[in-house]
């Protein structure tokens, strides 16, 4: 098998750039781009170790010596453990995404890249592959964080009963009631959750306006925190918020 040193190293730079790329992302750390790229270039300096013989033991505790120090570079030394946790998990994601379309997609099984008569199909494969899953997860996850770091754990007590529900924060949710100034929990029409007498809160939406029946609780609690000064109020609508039961107030944030 005829192994091409220089379009190995300028590949696995390019795979590590990715990385540590999305790494940068996922963190939303303010990394520039020289220290990415110097980054990189230590990632990549670890195509030497094909050229010691090296015992499966020495070889992991050279490419984890490896890995502290990429990230050290890239990142410093501020939030080590969660820098190099995230560099190790997308590096799996897309290690074990490219391993499939290799047995997959390959037609010359002699080597993971390169083959005696030329590339592999799989070489360009994953270089058009490579940046789409790193986007992709990225994205994903970005998402992931965006909503669900807004979920809560929201228990409502009425008399005897008490309702457990998924409450998603909502800074749009700006609904007080105009008599005490009483934020309002909305929720939705999917629950069955009732108690009299009705306080009738008004609102204005884009391009409509109404009033909603509201009540007072006894007791709500959101993630072990109780909150008192709020009303509940009943949604017309079943809410299609990524499973959520109610919408939180954008007051409640400064105390979550």
């Amino acid at each position: 098998m005829k192994v091409y040193l220089d379009f190995v190293v300028l590949l696995n730079f390019f795979f590590d750039f990715l990385l540590l790329y999305g790494t940068k992302r996922i963190l939303k750390e303010t990394i520039s781009l020289k220290r990415l790229l110097l980054g990189s270039l230590v990632a990549s300096s670890s195509i030497l170790l094909l050229f010691f013989s090296l015992n499966s033991l020495t070889l992991f505790l050279f490419k984890v010596g490896i890995s502290i120090l990429i990230i050290l570079v890239t990142f410093g030394k501020k939030n080590f453990l969660r820098n190099i946790g995230y560099f190790y998990l997308l590096s799996i994601i897309l290690g074990g995404t490219l391993y499939l379309f290799d047995g997959s997609i390959s037609y010359q099984n002699q080597g993971v890249l390169f083959v005696n008569h030329g590339l592999a199909l799989n070489f360009f494969v994953m270089l058009i592959v490579t940046p789409i899953i790193i986007y992709t997860y990225i994205k994903e996850n970005i998402q992931y964080k965006n909503v669900y770091s807004n979920m809560y754990e929201v228990e409502i007590s009425i008399g005897r009963k008490t309702y457990k529900l998924k409450g998603m924060l909502d800074t749009g949710n700006q609904l007080k009631d105009p008599y005490k100034k009483r934020s309002v929990i909305l929720v939705s029409s999917s629950i069955s959750i009732q108690k009299s007498p009705f306080i009738y809160v008004p609102y204005k939406a884009l391009n409509t306006n109404g009033v909603i029946p509201c009540f007072r609780p006894d007791r709500v609690v959101i993630e072990n925190k109780e909150f008192s000064n709020c009303l509940i109020g009943l949604s017309k609508e079943e809410f299609m918020l990524h499973g959520a039961d109610c919408i939180l107030p954008n007051q409640f944030k400064e105390e979550l």
